[in-house]
């Protein structure tokens, strides 16, 4: 299947206003993607309005949102079931920094319904940290029958960027990198993660980013996903 697991819809308040639920999924059709994953900062508001237009296009889905860490890192997590990523927000939500958004400078975090219709504008700054290390994030991803991934890791808020390195004792399910050449110079420093999958998504914030360079990912390789899960 061709994929991109990390697009921002206009909840995050870095990406555009145009990114609704079915802009983003016709236009993830058009580029030929099979499955994608709406994966907005520190929330998951979005979810249900990108599923029910998902599926009356028959575009496969992950559910999913791009936690930061205290570390200030970002993490994605993945899951397959609306009762899962529920329930692991139900215990994110209460450690999240509730600063007041500014959407003259910060941006706009607005939620659609399944028509494209603002039904709600979030108050609270969506871009801030949670209080949860990156260690317990993984760990409670799991406890929650997800897939924990590190996004971006040598941009701004990635581990490497962040912490200077990817702990070798730390579960994770997968790495994105932007191309091959990333990848190497991150194995090369890091030959525990030699055996990782890794994912090059595209970490749209604006309708032309998704998909910009389609790739291909197994049923196996996205089982494999889930080996940690609980």
């Amino acid at each position: 299947m061709f994929y991109d697991l990390h697009i921002h819809s206009a909840l995050s308040p870095c990406s555009n206003d145009d990114m609704t639920p079915n802009n983003i999924v016709r236009y993830a059709k058009l580029c030929g993607l099979d499955l994608i994953c709406v994966s907005d900062h520190n929330s998951f508001a979005q979810q249900p309005a990108v599923a029910a237009v998902a599926s009356e296009h028959d575009l496969k889905i992950l559910f999913g949102a791009e936690i930061q860490s205290v570390e200030e890192v970002h993490c994605l997590t993945y899951f397959q079931r609306e009762a899962d990523y529920q329930a692991f927000y139900q215990e994110i939500e209460p450690t999240l920094l509730k600063i007041k958004n500014d959407p003259e400078y910060f941006g706009r975090q607005l939620i659609y319904d399944a028509k494209d219709e603002v039904i709600d504008e979030l108050e609270w700054l969506l871009s801030g940290s949670c209080q949860l290390s990156v260690e317990a994030l993984c760990t409670l991803t799991h406890q929650h029958h997800g897939a924990f991934v590190l996004a971006h890791p040598l941009r701004a808020n990635g581990i490497i960027t962040q912490l200077g390195f990817v702990p070798k004792d730390l579960k994770l399910d997968g790495m994105e990198c932007r191309n091959l050449d990333q990848r190497k110079e991150i194995e090369a420093s890091h030959p525990w993660l030699t055996d990782t999958l890794w994912l090059r998504n595209s970490d749209a914030h604006c309708l032309i980013q998704i998909g910009e360079e389609p790739h291909e990912i197994s049923g196996a390789e996205l089982e494999r996903l889930w080996k940690n899960a609980c």
